[in-house]
């Protein structure tokens, strides 16, 4: 009877004990990635307060800041094999900035492009699945989203303080993803160069950091650790080095929040096809243009058309400006909203006529 109570006991015993120990247990899986990240900080406090203030530079510093919140981003697409089977295959890799707590993930358009589907690796070694929410190929840029919890996050600058000359520090995967979390550094070599890719035109930061393949759509960051840039382009010219671009953060901003929001850029357009003297000698039209733009085509339904713009109209000025190129009056374009209006002037039969037009949103199968 003692021996059954004694065994009774012992089992109430080693249950309360194993209940505690589920219960301590799962308080410890609670708060485990909080006392590892605590762990961590403090280990990297003791490592920078050991080294010497000629190594702790603020690049080592913005390094250790933002370099967390870098991503590689992995475009896979299904394609056909030489069995004819469709393969979900990788197509290429590229880079990401995370800027939202809410896995919000800043990159280039190109980056994602034709994705059947998105696989963001984080630096702390976790892969997941990412949803394109919005890309706009005339910027190059484009907002990706994770549902995960505990992101780190890079903070965004003012890149229109930026000076010719003050470092930049850019952070990628080139090459891959077998080097990612790459830092190289340089300095700011130019503000607001302009770059024509196609007939648009882009104002881009130039720098000497170097940028490869794979680094599109990684952070061009200042001494501070902040985000100045989403990197996007380098000149691969046989002979040229360290010739890198990188889109304004300042630019970048506002269309990152339309694509995050909305899913696209909603941009006015006039309804055109035209003709500056650029393209007349590129395609060996005889026109004489008088220092302006052929309209060679006017889209039914257009603001163009609704504004009474015809063809054989030379546009002289727009917005009270004088324009004599396409990609001008694209960039025109780009400062001004869907529903402002603008006066048009036009060379008509030998006399100048001004027109009034209200812009719109370019339509879906335009864009």
């Amino acid at each position: 009877m003692e021996r059954s109570f004694m065994k009774k006991t012992m089992n109430i015993f080693f249950c309360a004990l194993l209940g505690a120990a589920v219960l301590i247990g799962g308080c410890s899986d609670n708060n485990k990635a909080e006392a590892v990240k605590e762990q961590k900080t403090a280990a990297a406090a003791q490592k920078d307060a050991s080294l010497s203030g000629a190594r702790n530079t603020p690049i080592v510093a913005a390094a250790k800041k933002v370099g967390p919140a870098v991503v590689g981003i992995t475009n896979k697409a299904y394609v056909r094999d030489i069995f004819n089977r469709v393969q979900l295959t990788e197509r290429g890799t590229g880079s990401g900035v995370i800027y939202d707590k809410s896995g919000l993930i800043a990159t280039n358009n190109h980056v994602v492009e034709g994705a059947s589907e998105i696989i963001v690796s984080l630096t702390d070694g976790r892969s997941v699945k990412g949803k394109v929410l919005g890309a706009d190929a005339a910027t190059d840029l484009a907002v990706v989203k994770i549902d995960e919890n505990n992101l780190p996050v890079a903070d965004f600058g003012d890149s229109s303080t930026l000076q010719v000359g003050e470092p930049a520090i850019a952070i990628g995967n080139p090459l891959g993803l077998e080097f990612r979390g790459s830092v190289t550094a340089g300095v700011i070599s130019a503000l607001n160069r302009s770059i024509q890719l196609g007939e648009r035109k882009f104002d881009l930061i130039q720098t000497d950091a170097a940028i490869n393949p794979g680094n599109s759509g990684g952070a061009l960051v200042n001494a501070e650790g902040e985000v100045v840039g989403i990197n996007s382009a380098k000149i691969a010219v046989s002979g040229v080095e360290g010739i890198g671009f990188a889109i304004p953060i300042n630019s970048a901003k506002p269309i990152l929040d339309e694509l995050a929001k909305k899913g696209r850029v909603v941009r006015p357009y006039i309804g055109a096809s035209l003709v500056d003297k650029d393209i007349a000698n590129r395609y060996g039209f005889d026109i004489d243009l008088h220092d302006g733009i052929f309209v060679m085509k006017v889209w039914e339904g257009s603001p163009s058309a609704k504004a009474g713009l015809r063809p054989g109209d030379i546009i002289l000025k727009f917005n009270g400006e004088k324009i004599d190129k396409v990609v001008e009056l694209r960039g025109k374009l780009a400062e001004l909203k869907v529903g402002d209006s603008v006066d048009v002037v036009v060379l008509r039969g030998g006399a100048e006529e001004t027109i009034h037009m209200t812009l719109e949103e370019i339509p879906e199968e335009n864009r």
